[in-house]
């Protein structure tokens, strides 16, 4: 799985002029589910986000996590993370997992997410979503997680 985290003040996902999703501070999550990728790997990555230590403390150090500061999470599906764009011009995206997989994989990590946390938003799997953010920092951090 590959994500995208941006440390946001706040952010919201619109579909259609309407808004979908929306948090104040906490993190947007940019999420892609590859070939191969699997529950247990969601599970890893969601236990990664929540503890990842990337807002600040009173000292001004990146000490703490999403769940530390109480931020929200904005989970949005983006398979266009799994671009590849070695040959020429035109990204390919033949690494990211098949539709149906790559939503059942997105809906159980928002699941997973909002068992674990208490405020989870989201975007719409599959829809032209305008997403829109204020970065903190900015911090934005990408993270790919596989199996070993």
């Amino acid at each position: 799985m590959i994500t995208v985290l941006q440390r946001v003040r706040e952010a919201r996902v619109e579909v259609a002029g309407e808004v979908v999703g929306q948090i104040g501070q906490g993190l947007l999550v940019l999420l892609c589910a590859e070939q191969g990728d699997n529950d247990r790997l969601a599970d890893k990555l969601l236990a990664k986000i929540l503890k990842l230590r990337i807002f600040t403390d009173d000292a001004g150090k990146m000490n703490r996590s999403v769940q530390d500061v109480g931020g929200g999470l904005l989970v949005v599906s983006q398979f266009t993370l799994a671009a590849d764009t070695r040959g020429g011009n035109r990204p390919s995206f033949t690494n990211a997992a098949a539709p149906d997989e790559g939503r059942r994989l997105y809906e159980y990590f928002v699941a997973q997410a909002r068992t674990a946390h208490p405020v989870v938003q989201t975007g719409r799997f599959a829809a032209d979503m305008q997403v829109h953010l204020i970065n903190d920092g900015p911090v934005t951090i990408p993270m790919t997680m596989r199996d070993a």
